[in-house]
């Protein structure tokens, strides 16, 4: 048993290692050489196990190795990884790797038990998705049996003479010859009960987690947040991108945010979501220089967003809506909100906007994950702005600067605008080349051009997003017309499973603001629409998942004071309703007890023999009931005894039993302890004791051997048993057969 218990801890204790690694390598925030290293190491360790062959390397070399490793991890922390988490978790790898083949005592085993939890630790810094929750319930399982192990190897290391003494360790020793219940070795159903109750014991634990998580009080701070990695996505929404990486955001089809859009329930906004306004173009890279200015929270917490820009009466407000954004943590300081924004509302003690419009995050202890907005939606009045005036106004110096550019560029502008009378018709007409005459791909050149505005307009007129809004705006520029860029996205995949819109980092866009006087800044998008995408039922099974990860993100990521309290008030309101909804139910029942009474009580005055008669019936139908078991037991017993035929064993029972009851009418009474043939022995009259000799015989041949025939004979003697005298008055009537 002892070397059982140590193998199979063994085992354990390296399956726990390979499920934290696992955890640890499915957030994809692994380098790929620590991955494949480690994975050779553990692959190398399981092939051991496997085969039984040991390989230890000796106390003096890992002490030798580990000091060696300071200096690299030095190294790793400030040119490799430079930084904390990464050098870190390549330390915990090595350790690992250099306690698979160096345990020896009790204190390694520890050791590489905590340094698993510390690569499931890792996992739960570099990732929020939902895929952790599974793989954590794993570890959590192989734990559970670990340390179960890790206690009965103490145990029997605490006393190994009991351990190994043979007649405790082995059954045969106590029982010579008995074979184990259902051919199992002792060995096997301690590795089956383990395997039956860790799941138990992990579904325990994770339940009283959960209570604990749900109902412990919560603080804001998050300890290890500042170790989370950024996402490439942020880079495209700061104030300096360079041309092309939005294209190469748009390669990604990771979730970047969900957005829930108050009573809408059939996905019916197509918005932009709009980030951060560029001004400043060298030829290459769009920027801003505009400065930032902190915004008071109103009396209820939220912020008020004024208008960037004043509004003419080019631009009417339609409609407003309330929406809901849940980030995912790509590491931006940028809020993301839909045109014309009113209000926003979140846990942040700093926010910022700048003169393009854009809205900051400035409160590093709250990075942006959960927020609620306000936007006053608008249509353009196209009228209004053909009447607008065509010389722009003064302080748009910085929306009007140019780099040095082909000149084809200004004549290209010149030549499809010169029919437009208007600014605003003739950023109309830009729009509309751009969207026509040019296609649509995501395919990258892989080096950037001198002058990529004039190799997308004149080279290889195709291209994203970014090189038709820069375009747009170069061409306004040289037209006079103040322009600027801007980052965000748009639209989004609508889950009716949630109620929210599912905005990607392919969702990821860049579009054109040109002023016009009296009417502010208005919003053009030269990009072609791109081709739509078929909806499968993968696509659907898809969206399963993002509803599952939602509420993930939602429940248990950015879970917090708010949310309990709003679990809280639920729970009060539901419970209110019920109590409410149970006296209005007790009520209810009580005035119907009560008019049952009622007309019960005027039936039984008016009509008295129709109620016993009632009663006498209802008392017959409930013993019958009662007794309905016995009466159909009766019946087949009645059935098998005039047929025995039909099933010799039963029937000479019962036949068997009825003579018993005879013969001690006649005096003679069977003892527990007799069996049938010592009842016939025992009886002293010898013509009686012929008879149910005879009556013996066939029951044994009908009970044990089935016979039909002496199952037939059965009958008649018992009559002839029945037809015997019976006890006079001389007689004695209370005997019992001696055995």
């Amino acid at each position: 048993m002892a070397k059982a218990i140590e193998r199979y801890f063994n085992v354990a204790l390296y399956s726990l290692v390979l499920s934290g690694f696992l955890t640890l390598a499915s957030t994809g925030g692994l380098d790929l050489p620590a991955v494949v290293l480690v994975g050779v190491a553990l692959a190398l360790r399981g092939f051991q196990l496997l085969t039984r062959r040991e390989f230890v390397v000796v106390e003096r070399w890992t002490n030798i190795l580990t000091l060696i490793y300071v200096f690299i991890y030095l190294g790793d922390y400030f040119f490799v990884s430079r930084g904390f988490l990464g050098a870190t978790i390549h330390l915990v790898l090595f350790l690992i790797v250099v306690r698979l083949f160096s345990l020896q005592k009790t204190r390694d085993h520890y050791m590489l038990a905590a340094l698993s939890f510390g690569m499931v630790l890792a996992a739960a810094v570099l990732t929020v998705g939902s895929v952790f929750l599974f793989s954590f319930a794993l570890f959590l399982l192989v734990a559970v049996i670990t340390f179960v192990l890790m206690e009965m190897r103490h145990s029997v290391a605490a006393e190994p003479t009991h351990a190994q003494d043979p007649r405790v360790a082995s059954p045969s020793a106590i029982a010579p010859g008995i074979v184990y219940s259902g051919g199992i070795s002792p060995n096997r159903r301690m590795a089956y009960a383990l395997l039956a109750i860790a799941p138990a014991l992990m579904l325990m634990i994770l339940a009283g987690s959960f209570l604990i998580f749900f109902f412990l009080p919560r603080i804001s701070s998050r300890y290890l947040s500042a170790y989370t990695p950024t996402s490439d996505v942020s880079t495209g929404f700061t104030d300096r991108v360079q041309l092309g990486r939005i294209g190469q955001i748009q390669q990604s089809s990771a979730v970047v945010m969900h957005v829930e859009i108050q009573n809408d329930l059939q996905g019916a906004y197509d918005l932009k979501w709009r980030g951060v306004a560029l001004s400043n173009f060298d030829g290459t890279t769009w920027s801003n220089s505009f400065g930032q200015a902190l915004l008071r929270p109103a009396g209820d917490g939220s912020y008020r967003l004024a208008p960037a820009d004043p509004r003419g009466r080019a631009v009417v407000a339609s409609r407003s809506i309330h929406y809901r954004v849940i980030m995912e943590p790509i590491g931006t300081n940028v809020f993301f909100l839909a045109d014309r924004p009113r209000s926003l509302t979140g846990n942040f003690r700093l926010v910022s906007m700048d003169a393009g419009g854009a809205v900051y995050d400035l409160d590093a202890d709250h990075p942006i994950n959960r927020y609620e907005a306000e936007s006053q939606l608008a249509e353009v009045d196209s009228d209004e702005l053909r009447l607008a005036a065509n010389t722009a106004p003064g302080g748009m110096d910085q929306y009007l600067k140019l780099p040095p550019l082909d000149i084809r560029i200004a004549k290209l502008a010149e030549e499809i605008t010169a029919p437009a009378p208007s600014n605003y018709e003739k950023a109309a007409a830009v729009e509309r080349y751009l969207s026509t005459h040019f296609g649509y791909t995501l395919e990258l050149p892989r080096t950037l051009a001198r002058d990529p505005v004039a190799d997308f307009l004149f080279e290889r007129k195709h291209g994203h997003c970014e090189y038709f809004a820069s375009s747009m705006a170069v061409m306004l520029r040289s037209l006079h017309i103040p322009s600027r860029m801007v980052t965000g996205f748009r639209g989004g995949e609508y889950n009716d499973l949630t109620g929210q819109y599912v905005i990607r980092a392919s969702d990821a866009h860049s579009w054109v603001e040109a002023y016009f006087p009296g009417s502010g800044w208005i919003s053009f998008d030269p990009t072609p629409a791109g081709s739509a995408s078929t909806r499968t039922g993968w696509s659907r099974m898809q969206l399963y998942v993002d509803a599952a990860a939602s509420f993930w993100r939602e429940w248990i990521i950015n879970y917090d004071v708010s949310h309990q309290r709003s679990l809280g008030k639920d729970a009060a309101t539901r419970s209110r309703q019920f109590y409410d909804e149970a006296r209005r139910w007790i009520w209810r029942w009580h005035r119907a007890m009560l008019r049952s009474a009622r007309r019960a009580h005027d039936h039984f005055t008016n009509f008295p023999l129709q109620w016993m008669g009632g009663v006498v019936a209802l008392t017959a139908l409930v013993i019958t009931l009662l007794n309905l078991g016995r009466l159909i037991g009766g019946l087949r017993a009645r059935g098998l005894r005039a047929h025995p035929e039909r099933s010799p064993r039963e029937s000479s029972a019962l036949w068997y039993d009825r003579m018993v009851v005879r013969m001690a009418r006649l005096g003679w009474r069977k003892s527990p302890s007799q069996t049938p043939l010592d009842f016939v022995a025992a009886i002293q009259e010898v013509n009686l004791q012929e008879k149910v000799g005879r009556f013996t015989r066939a029951y044994e041949s009908a009970r044990f051997g089935k016979s039909v025939d002496d199952a037939r004979s059965l009958p008649e003697l018992f009559r002839d048993i029945a037809d015997a005298e019976s006890p006079g008055p001389g007689k004695t009537t209370g005997r019992v057969a001696a055995g």
